[in-house]
């Protein structure tokens, strides 16, 4: 382990790898009478209230109740870390928990598995994507209890569990019996040559966890042993980030040695950290394209934000979320911690790209943040923005431009008919079945779902007959409103089929996530991927990639 990646405390995302001490510190000499006194008071009023209270008082979740409280005066990401919630930190930490490689999440107010990890227990024995979870054990699952659900599918590896579902189709409930596991959390969720027949590489990176560098240089390395890697498409949207030492250890695979990385500043000026690359990278040269959005987060920020400042790769998509803020997690009694935001780091250019200022209007706060935007360059002296996220060289949308096809998606039917086409037809082969046909389908399954389409358009139009009726206008005016009305309607129905394509797209990839899991999901979706599109027309356009990148 280098020495640069020891850490005091386990670290989060955009997490220091070093602890503050003067971050505790203010220039007021009263500064400990001060916490002292409102220890005092805060300690009175809590003891008052516990045992006077008209009505029963937990001591325990009052006290959590009066943290939380606290905290939330400062910004989203200083968290207090109970004993239930760390195991969800040595997860982030390691990697690695004891469990049944499942992803729950709650659909139409039903918990409901979401996504499978190849080779785990829960594929093995026989759990789909879209089964609904209704007992683990003795204990009935709801969207009520969902935030416990962790807690019960978590444990010890070799313990066992029983899990029972309801799948659509199926008129009883299904019982499985499975053993926790030790499941590895992979950041590298995919890699290969994309095309295969090309020297275009493709990382799909996921996480940052300890071990996302050796999975990146591991990836490189294999790839590298099959063909020559002539460009490079690395797809880091979704990425909500992870450990920072993880963030550098990724960057420095492409960067030169001895370039700065990112920067990190506490709360004094003079505790600011700097790290640099300490590798030969593996890739020096290779043409490179970064795929960026909105869920684009931390750790991934600080990866992308250096390879733009280095002009090392193109940056491409939507602009990233916007966390420039850093945490560190410290342990407290009683198994529990603080995950406390104690910096904020900088890309090399020298900005930050924090979006949100949480010390504006802010009464705790006592010192705000008064940075400007000032104009920031990249080495080859691109000017640069701050504030607002990592901004792409070049911005191109991935979503349907669709209003219609945007709410099927907010609204999960893509992911409801996949589960009930899947169930009905479990030996699926996307590839025999024309577009045409799977358009149909959907459409047909969306009728019987009577979801309607009714666009903000059609909503206005039918308020204003409303309220004509209600102040007795003319049958003729009112007519005409209801012609509108029924010409906007048709014109939904008909814009669903100018974007047939886009939906064909969505339940393809929903329907190969069924099929062959999280890889499957990946490929299909990759054959209509609008940004992966043009990262790779950019690759091949060597005019264009340097014009960006202002390389002479």
């Amino acid at each position: 382990m280098k020495p640069k990646k020891k850490t005091l405390y386990k670290t989060f995302a955009t997490v220091a790898v070093f602890f503050i001490s003067t971050g505790f510190l203010r220039s007021d000499d009263d500064i400990y009478l001060q916490i002292n006194k409102s220890i005092e008071i805060y300690g009175k009023v809590y003891k008052e209230v516990t045992l006077n209270y008209v009505d029963q008082i937990d001591p325990h979740e009052f006290m959590l109740a009066g943290i939380r409280g606290m905290l939330q005066s400062l910004d989203p990401y200083t968290n207090f870390i109970d004993e239930y919630q760390q195991k969800d930190i040595d997860v982030i930490t390691t990697g690695k928990y004891g469990g049944i490689g499942a992803t729950i999440g709650v659909r139409d107010d039903n918990v409901t598995i979401v996504d499978l990890i190849e080779g785990y227990s829960a594929q093995r024995q026989g759990l789909r994507i879209g089964d609904i979870i209704t007992k683990i054990n003795d204990t009935p699952i709801s969207k009520e209890n969902y935030h416990d659900i962790s807690e019960l599918l978590k444990g010890d590896v070799g313990t066992t569990l029983t899990i029972t579902i309801q799948r659509e189709g199926v008129d009883h409930p299904m019982n499985f019996d499975l053993v926790r596991e030790e499941v590895e959390v992979k950041n590298l969720t995919y890699y290969g040559f994309v095309p295969a027949s090309s020297n275009n590489a493709y990382l799909k990176l996921s996480g940052f966890t300890r071990t996302a560098g050796d999975e990146v240089k591991k990836a490189l390395l294999d790839l590298k042993s099959q063909k020559e890697i002539k460009s490079l498409i690395l797809d880091l949207r979704g990425n909500p980030g992870g450990l920072l030492d993880a963030a550098i250890d990724v960057a420095e695979k492409f960067l030169k040695k001895n370039q700065l990385i990112v920067s990190v500043k506490g709360r004094d000026s003079l505790s600011e950290r700097r790290f640099t690359s300490n590798e030969e990278p593996i890739l020096p040269d290779t043409k490179m394209v970064v795929l960026i959005d909105g869920g684009t987060a931390s750790a991934s920020e600080i990866v992308a934000g250096a390879l733009q400042d280095h002009d090392r790769a193109v940056i491409l998509g939507t602009p990233s979320f916007g966390k420039g803020l850093v945490q560190s997690v410290i342990p407290l009694s009683y198994n529990t911690s603080l995950k406390i935001t104690n910096g904020k780091y900088y890309t090399p250019s020298g900005r930050s790209i924090q979006k949100i200022d949480y010390t504006a209007n802010n009464k705790v706060i006592v010192d705000k943040d008064d940075s400007s935007k000032e104009k920031f360059y990249t080495d080859n002296k691109r000017y640069v923005f701050s504030h607002g996220g990592i901004t792409p060289d070049t911005i191109i949308q991935s979503i349907s431009e669709s209003k219609p096809v945007q709410k099927l998606l907010a609204e999960g039917m893509f992911f409801k008919f996949a589960t009930n086409y899947y169930n009905k037809n479990s030996n699926l082969d996307l590839k025999k079945i024309s577009s045409q046909k799977l358009f149909d389908d959907f459409m047909k399954y969306v009728h019987e779902q009577k979801f309607e389409f009714t666009s903000q358009q059609a909503d206005l139009a039918a308020r204003l007959k409303e309220m004509l009726q209600e102040d007795s206008y003319s049958a003729e005016i009112i007519n005409e409103i209801d012609s509108l009305q029924k010409s906007i309607e048709n014109f939904d129905n008909k814009e669903l089929k100018n974007y047939k394509n886009d939906i064909v797209a969505e339940c393809k990839e929903e329907l190969a996530a069924r099929i062959n899991g999280r890889l499957g999901r990946i490929m299909e979706s990759l054959e209509y991927d609008k940004q992966f599109d043009a990262g790779l027309s950019l690759l091949r356009n060597e005019k264009v990639y340097n014009a960006l990148l202002s390389v002479k």
